[in-house]
């Protein structure tokens, strides 16, 4: 007579269960899981079981504390290990600053000696404007920036704005109180720019993308991978060596620029006073709209430039004084 089969037993895979204990199991916490609703338990079941948790939860961190120590011996070595080898980098970072900035200090006591042999003013960083940038959605521009200073501020349009990195753009609409950045990016911005290792001319066009193209170049530019692209100061639009970016060569064969600028967030930056360099018959004609007398022009034509001197507007009649210039009466 063949035994009743148990609903387990020891196999070469350990302890079995029938397959109906498997179903009823399975359809009972189905069910448990159905009627589990917060509105149909009991406030007697609700408070046993928020006081079983507060008196398991203590115990159950005691019990894991030494478990999580155990678990964390292997990474927190590790970690230790990493922290050294940052650490020993660190150091020869702090070596190698240590002798740029000796470097730079030599630079500039050299630079204040040319200076003062070729009588050259360079613009000082102290003339730099601060200022902080929001976003400018409405803006006539795509890639545009606003800042928080303006004309009383002593900001104008064209100069150049950058970051602690490097070049963002330039001021093309100042108000009183605030100013329009043009950033580099933007389509409509073209910048003349130039190759620091071989003064390769090229003009920085900004097609809405991260990376602006290097228009005009020529056939066989003189430019490679990485090569520092700064102003060139050509046209006098911006002056002659800001840092731009690095020179970055695609699959079409075109060169584009890895801006300086987008290393960090633009949040805070500097706007450069800068003045063109007028051409000599512009400064001449300023010259002489300067040393009209108002005195000798007379009263109706005080303040106003030599044209507007020999014919009042509004076809007024010469005063006496201009017509005798001795004064008699």
């Amino acid at each position: 007579m063949a035994s009743r089969r148990s609903t387990r037993h020891d196999g070469d895979q350990g302890v079995r269960f029938s397959r109906t204990l498997f179903i009823a199991l399975l359809v009972l916490s189905g069910a448990l899981i159905a009627f589990d609703r917060p509105a149909s338990r009991s406030d007697a079941f609700a408070d046993f079981r928020s006081a079983f948790t507060d008196i398991a939860a203590p115990l159950l961190e005691l019990g894991a504390q030494p478990l999580r120590a155990v678990k964390n011996i292997g990474p927190y070595f590790r970690r230790q290990g990493e922290l050294a080898e940052e650490n020993a980098r660190l150091r020869q970072q702090l070596i190698e600053a240590r002798y740029w900035e000796d470097l730079a200090y030599r630079q500039r006591d050299r630079i204040e000696v040319y200076e003062d042999a070729l009588n050259v003013d360079s613009p000082a960083i102290e003339d730099r404007i601060g200022a902080w940038t929001v976003a400018d959605p409405r803006g006539p521009f795509v890639k545009a920036r606003l800042i928080g200073r303006g004309s009383d501020a002593g900001i104008e349009d064209g100069y150049p704005v950058i970051n602690l990195y490097g070049l963002v753009g330039r001021v093309y609409e100042t108000g009183r109180r605030s100013a329009r950045v043009l950033l580099l990016t933007d389509l409509n911005s073209r910048v003349p720019v130039m190759a620091d290792r071989s003064n390769a001319r090229a003009i920085l066009i900004g097609d809405n993308s991260p990376y602006p193209r290097l228009e005009y170049v020529g056939r066989a530019p003189d430019i490679q991978e990485g090569d520092r692209i700064v102003s060139s100061g050509d046209g006098g639009i911006l002056p002659r060596g800001l840092p731009v970016g690095e020179a970055v060569s695609t699959r079409d064969g075109e060169w584009r620029v890895r801006l300086y600028s987008d290393q960090a967030p633009i949040d805070f930056v500097w706007v450069w006073p800068y003045r063109r360099i007028v051409p000599p018959d512009r400064e001449v004609d300023a010259g002489e709209a300067d040393l009209v007398d108002p005195v000798e022009a007379g009263p109706a034509t005080a303040g106003t430039t030599a044209e507007t001197e020999t014919a009042p507007a509004g076809g007024s009649e010469p005063s006496p004084a201009a017509e005798d210039p001795e004064g008699t009466p």
